[in-house]
């Protein structure tokens, strides 16, 4: 069996929020604009990591109004005395008719999460394929879902090798 360590499980964490790289310039429509607005506040969230132990997982989630229409979020959380910061940004991409995030982190993690809007609802989906500090290869699957009374997170990592898991789910509210 795999132990997962501190950076493994911060680099997963890092992967499970948000993606990396810049969001091009955004011309939403007034509705899809609201909708991310909708999301600005603070957010705490305290869920439960599993892989070979049970661990704890504290985060706090910050989202404030950004520049041409976007989000700011800047966010950290707590995982067995491991901590990961991140920021990063929310648009509605009109080059692309997508939601889409970026993110950076104090992690090594790059990606693209599109957003998909279902109502007041917006769910952003990544999956992705990367190495941890030891150079194995890791599928990570993550969602985000962002709705103006909760944040429900959740995401899972697996070492291709072993077929070794950690998975985490994490609530947050206002």
């Amino acid at each position: 069996m795999t132990t997962f360590g501190p950076m493994t499980r911060a680099f997963a964490l890092a992967a499970f929020v948000f993606s990396a790289g810049a969001a091009a310039p955004a011309m939403a429509a007034p509705a899809d604009v609201a909708l991310l607005k909708s999301y600005v506040g603070e957010w705490r969230g305290r869920g439960v990591v599993t892989g070979a132990e049970k661990e704890t997982i504290v985060c706090r989630l910050s989202l404030s109004d950004g520049n041409q229409d976007k989000v700011n979020y800047s966010g950290r959380c707590t995982l067995a005395g491991t901590t990961l910061s991140i920021a990063g940004t929310l648009a509605y991409v009109d080059a692309n008719k997508r939601f889409e995030a970026a993110m950076t982190s104090n992690a090594t993690f790059s990606g693209v999460a599109v957003g998909q809007k279902r109502g007041s609802t917006l769910t952003f989906n990544l999956r992705e394929r990367e190495q941890d500090e030891e150079g194995k290869d890791l599928n990570i699957t993550a969602q985000i879902k962002l709705s103006p009374e909760a944040i429900q997170v959740a995401f899972d990592v697996v070492y291709a090798e072993s077929g070794d898991s950690l998975r985490a789910e994490v609530p947050f509210s206002k």
